[in-house]
């Protein structure tokens, strides 16, 4: 008897472990986790305002999802945003990142507007053209009242 207990004991522990090693394993592929290669680079943006964009904000070219906004902080009184781009994806060293809006009061994310040269962004380069929010605030003002807010 005592035999078929342990028979039973150590079935139901296989069966626990498998269960736990695959329910791991969907949750790195649902999660989109990636423990030991790197299927992205990282590019950096300055931009004088970043106004509602948060982390994990999409980054898109003509409308595809290409990356994400990993960190914004502060540098030389500009925002400092960390970009990770998809490995397969090249940034031309004259593309406009631009702070969007989806919809009319939706979330923020980064527009990247694709370049003419021939040369490219390497890993852990800058984009040097950025253009910030649009405010609509100020041009509310700007509509409302014919001035500029100060």
């Amino acid at each position: 008897m005592e035999r078929a207990d342990r028979r039973l004991e150590f079935a139901v522990g296989i069966f626990l472990l498998i269960g736990l090693v695959l329910t791991g394993y969907i949750s790195f592929r649902l999660g989109e986790v990636s423990l030991w290669s790197r299927n992205e680079y990282t590019v950096y943006a300055h931009f004088s305002n970043v106004s509602g964009l948060k982390k994990k904000a999409p980054v898109t070219i003509a409308g595809v999802e290409v990356g994400y906004v990993d960190d914004i902080r502060l540098d030389d009184d500009q925002a400092l945003v960390t970009l990770k781009i998809k490995k397969g994806v090249k940034l031309e060293e004259d593309v406009i990142a631009s702070i969007k809006t989806m919809g009319i009061i939706g979330d923020k994310y980064v527009a990247i507007s694709p370049g003419s040269m021939d040369e490219y962004i390497e890993p852990g380069g800058e984009i040097m053209d950025t253009q910030p929010p649009l405010d609509l605030e100020e041009l509310l003002g700007k509509f409302v009242f014919g001035k500029v807010k100060d």
